[in-house]
């Protein structure tokens, strides 16, 4: 369905019935839950937090012991607090700590494989596309230059990488 015929639809409706929909809708899905709690009280730094912390135990499990995330969990949570948060620096500071988080792990806890370090570029890209994008470029450089150098003591050239891909992206 359409979001025009959607909103036609719901134009029929009277206000206890949409306030019917709205309530179900609250109970049928988390992530509905989530975004009209959200809504109501937005709080961008509350869930900045939240969504760092959920993507950190991705990181690393008990007693803070690195382990190998699960990405796709990461970009999942990614994901959600992009469709959440309209704030554009919020958004940037998740992506890139995600990509922090995620790259100093095999310098502490070993090497994860080609695949991953493949990801590690794929989302390091899509953060600084993001950053670049949003005119955020020289607010977020010093975590950008530290993760360069995080990315050099991970292997697989990895720093290379992210230093080639910032410079051809810091005159955005």
């Amino acid at each position: 369905m359409s979001k025009a015929k959607l909103k036609k639809y719901i134009q029929t409706l009277s206000k206890e019935q949409v306030d019917d929909i709205v309530l179900q809708l609250y109970s049928a899905s988390k992530e509905a839950k989530t975004w009209l709690e959200f809504y109501l009280e937005p709080n961008s730094d509350t869930e900045l937090e939240k969504y760092k912390k959920a993507i950190y135990r991705q990181c690393y499990g008990r007693n803070d012991w690195p382990k190998k995330p699960n990405l796709r969990e990461c970009n999942k949570l990614v994901s959600a607090f992009k469709k959440l948060i309209a704030d554009p620096h919020a958004v940037a500071d998740l992506m890139l700590y995600y990509v922090e988080q995620t790259t100093s792990l095999p310098a502490q806890f070993g090497d994860f494989g080609e695949a991953y370090s493949i990801s590690l570029e794929n989302n390091y890209v899509k953060a600084i596309d993001f950053i670049a994008s949003n005119g955020l470029m020289t607010e977020f450089a010093p975590r950008i230059k530290k993760l360069i150098k995080d990315g050099d003591a991970s292997g697989y050239g990895l720093g290379d990488v992210y230093r080639d891909y910032y410079e051809d992206n810091n005159d955005r």
